[in-house]
């Protein structure tokens, strides 16, 4: 039998065992204690990368089978979906190489291969590892993200709330950085809120906002405006020195917004109105 074939043979009927020879050559590389079940899911998955391996070199592939790069998307996409870090991928792989490399030097020469066709059996492990790394570490950054887009967009719906404190009046509390996202989401999420519940008026407190710029102010003025087509009077309330001079520079004129210090002040002034 041809020595490569015999090599692709052996990892394809013996993957099981060699995985295993491995793996704990590894995590004595690694030097850090690993838990039981991690060990044994390692196991289960060089089992299945031997395979992939002797398949790659028994057909004389230079692409990766399209099951290893299921399992490397896989890989990467169970440690983001358990809030790990892809360091925590990265940093096994350099002692996961040496340990494949040495491996297959020495299958290698058990079946008299020689120098050409060993350097093309490493040329194959370290393609194959290049790939499952980088298949890995982007289905990790494409899940992150998307898992990180879906906490924010919780936390931009929670951070709009339009709270209601008496008959028609609600409150408006913006929390946080303002930036052009949380903006429009207002205006998509707080105005229907307010037109839903027939709030006539709505206290908009800027008193736990970090930073706003002159874009962002103008954001809000027009919010105001759709609130005003709606008839809902509008009042702003913690708006501080840096946040109206902010506005100012940007050419919003918040003089037709009604502006107290305080939402305590706002409330008590509609309430005084309303006793007129």
């Amino acid at each position: 039998m041809n020595p490569t074939y015999a090599v692709a043979e052996e990892l394809q009927h013996n993957a099981n065992s060699i995985a295993k020879e491995m793996v704990q050559n590894i995590i004595q590389n690694i030097g850090v204690e690993i838990p039981k079940t991690e060990i044994d899911q390692a196991i289960v998955v060089y089992t299945e990368y031997l395979g992939f391996l002797g398949e790659v070199i028994h057909h004389d592939e230079e692409s990766a089978p399209a099951a290893l790069l299921e399992w490397s998307r896989n890989n990467g996409e169970r440690e983001a979906a358990k809030g790990g870090r892809i360091s925590d991928i990265i940093l096994r792989y350099p002692p996961t190489r040496l340990v494949f490399i040495d491996k297959m030097a020495e299958i290698s020469l058990k079946h008299g291969v020689n120098t050409e066709d060993l350097l093309s059996i490493n040329k194959k492990v370290n393609n194959m590892l290049d790939i499952s790394i980088n298949e890995t570490v982007f289905a990790f950054e494409r899940l992150n993200a998307k898992l990180m887009k879906e906490v924010q967009d919780e936390v931009n719906i929670l951070s709009a709330p339009v709270v209601p404190v008496q008959e028609n009046v609600a409150v408006l509390p913006l929390v946080g950085k303002m930036d052009h996202d949380r903006a429009t989401l207002i205006m998509e999420k707080a105005v229907p809120m307010v037109a839903k519940q027939k709030i006539q008026c709505l206290i908009i407190d800027f008193s736990g906002i970090v930073t706003i710029d002159a874009t962002i102010a103008k954001h809000v003025f027009d919010i105001h405006n759709v609130l005003r087509l709606l008839g809902v009077e509008s009042i702003a309330t913690g708006m501080r020195p840096e946040l109206a001079q902010a506005a100012v520079e940007g050419g919003v004129d918040f003089s037709s917004i009604k502006t107290f210090a305080t939402v305590k002040q706002a409330i008590d002034s509609i309430n005084s109105n309303h006793k007129l």
